[in-house]
């Protein structure tokens, strides 16, 4: 009994596992479900860290910018020869015999130099497709994002309506354990005065110990289920935190019916943009080797000073340094690669027609999952409609079948049976509300709907 309620539990549960977050330690929070939403967008590590992705995407965007930019770069230069070199000079020069030479040092035993450069980046195929390659990565960054978000608000969704099902779960299962155990004493009194069968109280005990086992087990859940929300919305375990919700209020905010009539705009969900964020990449490497055929040209203009001498006096201020300067221009042009570029961009062009199928498959995949997600909630809908009717004939069937056990006319095990399909039908409902909430969630989820909403 009650299981449909821990299969849902423990797949929110999965689904959500990753999406952890931070908050400094309070006190206390109280949340109606909207206000957890707002608060775990900003505090959901998953959320934080996708904001950083964005700032990163900025800084690569002009990082790739700066390339072909000027550039300036300064380099000092000092020698000390400890052995300079000896250059052999006729010795006729110095009067001496011919045939013989005459050992000679060339040059200062020490020097230094200091010297600036700058460059610039005329012309580059790779970096104009480096250029728009960053502002595509920026526009996936803010897409991944916007995915983020929408993940994180829908995994809220679904943690607070699970701490809401364990509630409410343990409540009507408290109810039905107090209401069984007065059956069960005024039973025991009967069998005690022999005016009924020891059957009839052991029916009614193991009936008993289940639900004391439900609840034990609901106790634990729901100690699960608040832990996995705090960690959601970006609070410490130990904090207290109090809903204001309710889980059937919930369920009747959320079912509106209109959301199944919308038609989805497929090129404006964001797992469209995501994967054709993926195909522009691919685009662009395509158009990078062929620029990679282009030639490049650079130029630079440097200026420096220099001095010399057989001692370190090169900061004396009579010390005399020398001035010089180049400028030139640099042309690299590829001529032959033995087809290798060819080959690379065959490579790379087959590699973008795989992205352009990939995303045809994708929008089919939305459309698909749209559809299944309309048919989900719409089944949901009626599921808790049919779920909140069968709820009170399963009440009626039990309260006739415990005033004919009490009058001697229903058996315990009619009794039971009774009990059994009045547990049944309620975990039904609770679960039947739960499923409102989060499919609505994921078809809000499909549909690119940033904030939530319900329906007065």
């Amino acid at each position: 009994m009650h299981s449909n309620i821990k299969i849902a539990l423990f797949i929110f549960g999965l689904a959500f596992a990753k999406a952890y977050a931070q908050e400094p330690t309070s006190s206390s929070y109280s949340f109606t479900l909207e206000q957890a939403i707002e608060h775990g967008l900003e505090n959901n590590y998953q959320a934080i860290n996708a904001q950083r992705d964005i700032a990163k995407a900025l800084k690569q965007k002009w990082e790739t910018t700066a390339t072909g930019l000027p550039q300036i770069n300064s380099s000092v230069n000092y020698q000390n020869q400890l052995k300079q070199p000896i250059t052999p000079l006729p010795g006729e020069i110095a009067g001496g015999a011919p045939g013989t030479f005459v050992p000679v040092i060339f040059g200062p035993k020490q020097s230094m130099n200091l010297t600036a450069t700058l460059t610039q980046l005329i012309f580059d195929g790779s970096y104009l497709v480096a250029l728009e390659a960053s502002k595509t990565f920026l526009d996936f960054s803010e897409n991944a994002n916007n995915k983020t978000r929408l993940e994180v608000r829908k995994g809220i969704i679904n943690a607070y309506g699970g701490v809401l099902l364990t509630q409410e779960n343990i409540q009507i299962i408290t109810k039905n354990r107090d209401a069984l155990q007065k059956n069960l004493d005024e039973v025991t009194k009967i069998f005690e005065n022999g005016l009924t069968e020891e059957e009839d109280v052991e029916q009614l005990q193991i009936t008993l110990a289940q639900l004391n086992n439900q609840l034990n087990s609901a106790t634990r859940q729901q100690e699960i289920a608040m832990d996995m929300l705090k960690l959601a919305i970006g609070i410490e375990l130990g904090t207290p935190v109090v809903l204001n919700d309710n889980l059937e209020s919930l369920a009747m905010g959320n079912i509106d019916p209109s959301v199944t009539d919308k038609s989805i705009e497929v090129e404006n969900t964001v797992d469209y943009l995501i994967a054709y964020n993926f195909t522009q990449q691919r685009r662009l490497e395509y158009k990078l080797e062929k620029a990679k055929g282009l030639p490049t040209v650079s130029g630079f203009v440097n200026y420096g000073i220099q001095t010399f001498d057989n001692d370190f006096a090169f900061f004396n201020r009579d010390q005399q340094w020398f001035q010089q300067s180049i400028a030139g221009v640099s042309i690299n042009v590829p001529i032959f690669s033995s087809m290798g570029r060819k080959a690379a961009q065959d490579r790379t062009k087959i590699a973008w027609d795989q992205a352009e199928t990939d995303l045809t498959r994708t929008m089919e995949e939305i459309r698909l999952n749209y559809e299944t997600a309309v048919n989900n909630y719409q089944t949901a809908i009626d599921n808790y409609m049919t779920s909140k009717d069968n709820l009170a004939l399963a009440e009626r069937i039990e309260n006739k079948n415990t005033i004919k056990f009490r009058e001697g006319i229903a058996s315990s095990f009619d009794l039971r049976q009774a009990q059994t399909q009045l547990y049944n039908t309620q975990a039904q409902l609770l679960n039947s509300m739960f499923q409102v909430i989060t499919e609505k969630a994921n078809l809000e989820t499909i549909l690119n709907t940033p904030n939530y909403t319900t329906q007065n």
